[in-house]
């Protein structure tokens, strides 16, 4: 019997998750925590084969526990169990050296057969990271698209590129076609997911 251990911040998903693995006839699931710093205690403590691990936790997040794990407790599986498909996330969670990383909208079918997998030493990654989508975008205009984090006003952005503000909202304007989107906050957050900036 395999024991895992299920660290998630959304309650409803963490007894779903729990419940469907519990069915498994080879899996036990010995413990679930909805913030990092207790999901760290609890598995130092129980040692389940698997630790399943959200990225976003309060305290601390699934990052810094499998950055943690790994350093105590090398034997322990991880996989992490997130709706980022960041390449950001994905990059640091590979340089903690996680057995696997896995999107929530996969099918609950498909997680116990990358459990399994992962109990066998493979490493499993979610095929939707290995697919990245290129940057429509130039330099200058993923420039201008990482200032407009900061909320910048037209102005603000004409004097920090050096430019007139009509170039500005040429760009801007420019960035919101390439992109296909309606706002900068939008194209931002299309920029974001999409690791360009």
């Amino acid at each position: 019997m395999y024991k895992l251990y299920l660290a998630e911040d959304q309650a409803m998903l963490n007894s779903a998750l729990a419940m469907l693995l519990d069915l498994e006839d080879d899996f036990t699931v010995v413990g679930t925590s909805d913030n990092g710093a207790t999901a760290l205690a609890e598995i130092s403590e129980l040692l389940p084969d698997i630790a399943i691990l959200d990225i976003e936790m309060p305290q601390k997040t699934g990052l810094e526990v499998a950055k943690a794990l790994r350093a105590s407790h090398p034997e322990i599986k991880i996989v992490i169990l997130t709706t980022f498909a960041r390449q950001q996330y994905f990059k640091e969670a590979m340089a903690c050296q996680v057995n696997g990383y896995l999107l929530k909208d996969s099918p609950s079918d498909s997680l116990v057969q990358s459990l399994h997998a992962v109990l066998q030493n493979q490493v499993v990654i979610d095929p939707q990271l290995m697919v990245q989508t290129p940057s429509p975008l130039n330099e200058r205009e993923l420039e201008i698209l990482q200032a407009l984090k900061e909320n910048p006003s037209t102005k603000e952005l004409a004097q920090k590129f050096f430019l007139s503000e009509g170039t500005i909202r040429n760009y801007i304007s420019n960035i919101l076609s390439k992109t296909a989107t309606k706002s900068r906050l939008e194209a931002l957050n299309l920029a974001e997911k999409n690791d360009w900036i």
